[in-house]
C-alpha cells in the first residue's frame, strides 16, 4: 500500500468527469468533443461552396451589366449568418453546461434506518453503516417534488437535474447531451442550444431558397440549368434534407419553452397526469430562458484544490498469493492504525498465517464441517455473571425427594 501524499493542483486537472479541458481549464467540452469537428465540416462545407458560387454570379454580373450590388448582399447575408451559426455553436459546446459539484462523503441521514415504510428504497454506497432514502420531497412552486439520490456524485440531485452518462456530471435543469456539440444542454448554455439551431434552420432555407432562385433565374434554360449546375442541385437536395432536422428540432424545443419542460421530462411523460410546477405561461417562460441572468457557474476548474489521498493496493493474482500475504496486510494495517491512533486487537497478531496455510495443504483432501477454513477459535472463559447460584435449599429439597421416592420403590 502506498500513500501519496497530495499535491495542490487546479481542478480540471483532478477532474472526476469524462470532460475535456483546453487553454488551461478555461474551456470545457465533453469526452465526444471530436464530433464537434464533423458538425462544424456539415455547416462550413456547403456554405463555403455557396459562397464561391456567388463569387462567380458577381464576377459575371460585373463584366456583363455591372448590377452585381444585389449579389453583394446575398454573400454578406450569407456570411453573417454562418459566422453566428458558429459562434453559437462554440458558445454552446465550450462553456460549463451547469455542473452540480459533487460530494466525496455522502450526506448525513435525515431519516432512521429503521422505519418501516413499504415504499422506501434505501441507498447503501460506499458507506455500508450508512442508509439514505432514494428519493426526497422538495417543494416547488407549492408543489411537492421528488428528487433523486445520486450514487456516483453522493448527493441529492437538485430539481430538474439529472446524471449525465456520458459526461458522468449532474447537471442543472438537464435537458439532454447533444451527440453533435459533444456536450450536454443544461441551465447555463440551453439559450445558446436553442439559438444555434434556430440560425442553422434560418442558413438552411436561405441558402434553398437562392439556390432556387439562381436555377429560376434562368427563365428559357431552366432545366438546362438543373442538369449543368450541380453545385446548386446538391445545395438544393442538402439544405431541404438538413432542415427537416433542424427545424424540427427548432420547432419541437419551441414547444418546450412554451410550456417550461426539458427534453428529459418531455420523454418521460412526466407532466402528463399532473401540473406541471415550472410553468408560468408562455410569455414569462420565454423570459426565463432568453432574457433571465444565466447564473454563474459553480466551478473554478483554474482554481488550486488539495486532491484526496490516494491509497494503492497491489493486486492479487491468485487466492494463494492472498492467504500467504495476510501476515504482511495485517502488520501493515497495525502500523498504519497505530500512526493513526488506532490498536489492532491482540487476537489479530497472534494469528500466524503460514502455520494456517500449511495446514491447509495437508489437509486438502480431508472433508470438513466447518464453512470457514480460516476461523481461529479462541477458547472463553465463561462469563461469571450468566452462571445463575442455585439456592442450597432448593437442592437438599430435591435431594430428600428423591431418597422418599427410593423408600417407596424399595
Amino acid at each position: 500500500m502506498e500513500i501519496e501524499k497530495p499535491k495542490p493542483q487546479r481542478l480540471y486537472q483532478v477532474w472526476r468527469g469524462s470532460n475535456r479541458f483546453l487553454f488551461g481549464g478555461r474551456l470545457i467540452f465533453g469526452p465526444d468533443v471530436s464530433s464537434l469537428f464533423l458538425s462544424t465540416f456539415l455547416i462550413g462545407g456547403p456554405v463555403l461552396g455557396f459562397c464561391i458560387k456567388i463569387s462567380f454570379i458577381i464576377r459575371h454580373r460585373i463584366r456583363e451589366d455591372k448590377t452585381a450590388l444585389s449579389w453583394y448582399s446575398v454573400l454578406i447575408v450569407a456570411v453573417v449568418l454562418t459566422v453566428m451559426d458558429m459562434f453559437f455553436l462554440f458558445l454552446t459546446s465550450s462553456r460549463d453546461p451547469g455542473i452540480v459539484p459533487r460530494n466525496t462523503r455522502p450526506p448525513e441521514s435525515e431519516e432512521t434506518p429503521e422505519m418501516n415504510t413499504p415504499s422506501m428504497e434505501w441507498v447503501q454506497g460506499r458507506t455500508p453503516h450508512l442508509k439514505l432514502p432514494r428519493t426526497k420531497d422538495v417543494l416547488v412552486n407549492g408543489h411537492s417534488v421528488k428528487v433523486k439520490f445520486c450514487d456516483t456524485c453522493l448527493l441529492y440531485r437538485p430539481p430538474r437535474a439529472s446524471h449525465c452518462s456520458i459526461c458522468n456530471n449532474c447537471v442543472q435543469r438537464f435537458d439532454h447531451h447533444c451527440p453533435w456539440l459533444g456536450q450536454c444542454i443544461g441551465i447555463r448554455n440551453y439559450r445558446y442550444f436553442y439559438m444555434f439551431i434556430t440560425t442553422s434552420t434560418i442558413l438552411c432555407i436561405y441558402v434553398f431558397a437562392v439556390s432556387w432562385i439562381i436555377i429560376v433565374h434562368e427563365k428559357d434554360h431552366v432545366w438546362k440549368a438543373i442538369s449543368s449546375d450541380i453545385l446548386s442541385d446538391f445545395l438544393i437536395i442538402y439544405c431541404f434534407i438538413a432542415v427537416w432536422f433542424v427545424g424540427g428540432l427548432s420547432v419541437f424545443h419551441f414547444y418546450l419553452i412554451s410550456t417550461n419542460q426539458t427534453t428529459y421530462e418531455n420523454f418521460r411523460y412526466r407532466y402528463d397526469k399532473k401540473e406541471n410546477p415550472y410553468n408560468k405561461g408562455v410569455i414569462k417562460n420565454f423570459q426565463e430562458v432568453f432574457f433571465s441572468k444565466i447564473p454563474p457557474s459553480l466551478h473554478d476548474f483554474r482554481a488550486f484544490v488539495q486532491d484526496e489521498v490516494m491509497v494503492r493496493e497491489p493486486t492479487d493474482q491468485s487466492s494463494t498469493d492472498d492467504i500467504t500475504s495476510s501476515k504482511e496486510k495485517i502488520d501493515i494495517g497495525s502500523k498504519f492504525g497505530e500512526n493513526n491512533g488506532l490498536t489492532l486487537p491482540e487476537i489479530l497478531r497472534s494469528i500466524e498465517c503460514e502455520e494456517i496455510v500449511e495446514n491447509l495443504k495437508h489437509e486438502e483432501g480431508d472433508n470438513r464441517t466447518d464453512s470457514d477454513r480460516f476461523v481461529v477459535r479462541v477458547e472463553q472463559e465463561p462469563d461469571k455473571e450468566n452462571v445463575i447460584e442455585i439456592d442450597e435449599e432448593i437442592v437438599d429439597d430435591v435431594k430428600s425427594e428423591q431418597t422418599t421416592t427410593s423408600v417407596h420403590q424399595a
